[in-house]
């Protein structure tokens, strides 16, 4: 039903012309940028293990160096398999009809293709947690080369440190199997809460019009009943702890092995925002925007707990759903520590 609601082709289309390919770069330089961040990922998940204590059973999630038209496909994927259980709540119910011409077909594949290549431009890394069957890891390997040579760093540096962020997620994903579905049955659980009809389509088509507008319209708002504000309370605490946790990983292990990790640092986060990773289509979604808030409040909840009870302990975090923190709890890492330890 979702390729009649969105024309997902033309999205891909629309939005790899918008990306553009980046940078000038040499084949031989290329293949050689693809070849390192290949081995920075590889090299990554023995670093990550290390440091948290997180084991990723070995050939699980793929780790693919792509370039942005791959990005944006791949993406235009986990955008259908993201909306597919609101859309299917919806079909349902009725055939598609006048909420085809405001959220699917062509007009809407314009206005998703807009923003994947807005997107498509500036990320660098993602996990993909729903790729069959496990996920997987993408790197971007122009957006790396553009950002490396913006900022006028060090690339080897620069590439294992992008790379120990992004394996980061990919280790949260493989080493916690249960996070994937945990993951999509929120998402399920908001659309089984929804109640089909022209409040519905009135909310998609805000969600349209917030996406291609790019003001601060959400699913939250579009269709956020107080059963619904509950979940996507509990997906932001979630968000919140992976990237919060990556960062921690990356500051941790950067200074053993990478010699320009705090010039990196300063001059990644004079830029960084408008930059992210982990599905950045599923945070506007659902009104997860606040990305520097992520970073920030994620990162101090992760290291108030460690600095508390040290890394064995925090690692109970990943031991079930129940031990996720909440948005409360990631301002509150005491509160945390209190109701799971």
């Amino acid at each position: 039903m979702t390729r009649e609601m969105v024309d997902w082709d033309l999205a891909v289309k629309i939005g790899s012309r918008i990306a553009g390919e980046g940078p000038v770069i040499t084949r031989e330089q290329a293949a050689a940028t693809v070849a390192e961040l290949r081995a920075d990922a590889s090299r990554s998940t023995g670093l990550v293990r290390e440091f948290t204590g997180l084991d990723a059973p070995d050939g699980t999630a793929p780790v693919l160096v792509v370039d942005r038209p791959g990005w944006i496909q791949a993406n235009a994927d986990g955008f259908r398999t993201v909306l597919s259980p609101l859309v299917d709540k919806l079909t349902d119910t009725k055939p598609p009809s006048g909420l085809a011409l405001a959220f699917g077909s062509r007009v809407t594949g314009l206005e998703v293709g807009g923003l994947l290549g807005f997107l498509g431009g500036k990320v660098l890394g993602q996990f993909d947690p729903f790729h069959d069957p496990h996920g997987r890891l993408l790197l971007v390997a122009p957006n790396i080369v553009h950002v490396e040579r913006e900022l006028d760093v060090d690339p080897t540096d620069f590439r294992l440190w992008v790379c120990l962020h992004e394996e980061t997620h990919r280790v949260q994903f493989t080493a916690v199997p249960w996070m994937r579905d945990h993951l999509f049955s929120e998402i399920r659980a908001i659309a089984e809460t929804v109640d089909s009809g022209p409040a519905l389509e009135d909310g998609f088509q805000r969600v349209v019009e917030a996406l291609r507008n790019g003001t601060g319209g959400s699913l939250m708002e579009a269709l956020g009943s107080p059963e619904q504000r509950a979940i996507i309370d509990r997906v932001t605490g979630v968000m919140s702890l992976l990237e919060g946790h990556a960062d921690v990983v990356m500051d941790g292990v950067g200074p053993q092995v990478i010699p320009s990790v705090a010039a990196i640092r300063s001059r990644f986060n004079e830029r960084r925002g408008g930059v992210g990773t982990l599905d950045r289509l599923l945070r506007r979604l659902l009104g997860l925007e606040a990305k520097m808030a992520q970073y920030r409040n994620g990162a101090n909840f992760v290291r108030g707990v460690v600095g508390k009870v040290g890394m064995s302990e925090f690692n109970a975090v990943w031991e079930r759903p129940e031990h996720l923190p909440s948005t409360v709890e990631i301002a509150d890492p005491e509160a945390w520590i209190a109701r799971v330890l």
